[in-house]
């Protein structure tokens, strides 16, 4: 049996967790000040994903004027595949989500498994960052994403994506905001 996983915000108790896993899940983690600094915005949504009790994944997206900058979505490495990541998207839209809302994001370009989860939220390329990562100079994909728009609503989308998904999500997704530090 699978200990059953909860949704919450994100608090500041939690970021010895999220450090953590933030050293685990990418070569160049955040800090512990830059976690700080988005808990402390009120208009952002940070979630914590928790699996009985311990935390196994968290994501922060901030506002910025009138849009959405997803910004850190990390699941632990030793929980990835679970639908973890899809969980928290799930939640982060639900709370953020209204219509003519507008999120953006960027992602590496080698990270497929991230792209394709966020393309099954709606989400779609619209442009390079050419060697936005510093580790190693890998170019960033910019994606957007507005509710209601296009072909089929924000949610239909969703759906399609779940059965692509099958269970499976992206485990560390690692949408950066420019001028960052790496």
């Amino acid at each position: 049996m699978t200990d059953p996983t909860n949704v919450r915000r994100l608090t500041y108790a939690d970021l010895p967790q999220v450090i953590a896993i933030e050293r685990r899940a990418f070569p160049t983690p955040w800090s512990l000040a830059m976690f700080v600094l988005e808990l402390s915005k009120p208009s952002g949504i940070c979630l914590a994903i928790v699996k009985g009790e311990r935390l196994v994944g968290y994501t922060v997206c901030s506002r910025y004027d009138t849009v959405w900058h997803l910004m850190n979505v990390a699941v632990d490495v030793t929980e990835r595949r679970q639908g973890l990541a899809t969980r928290l998207l799930e939640e982060l839209f639900a709370r953020g989500d209204r219509l003519d809302e507008q999120y953006t994001l960027e992602v590496r370009a080698s990270n497929a498994g991230a792209i394709s989860l966020y393309e099954d939220f709606g989400f779609r390329a619209g442009g390079l960052r050419r060697g936005y990562y510093h580790d190693n100079k890998e170019d960033a994909v910019i994606m957007w994403r507005t509710v209601g728009s296009g072909d089929e609503p924000a949610s239909a989308a969703e759906e399609a994506g779940a059965a692509k998904r099958n269970g499976g999500a992206a485990g560390s997704i690692r949408p950066r905001t420019p001028g960052a530090r790496a």
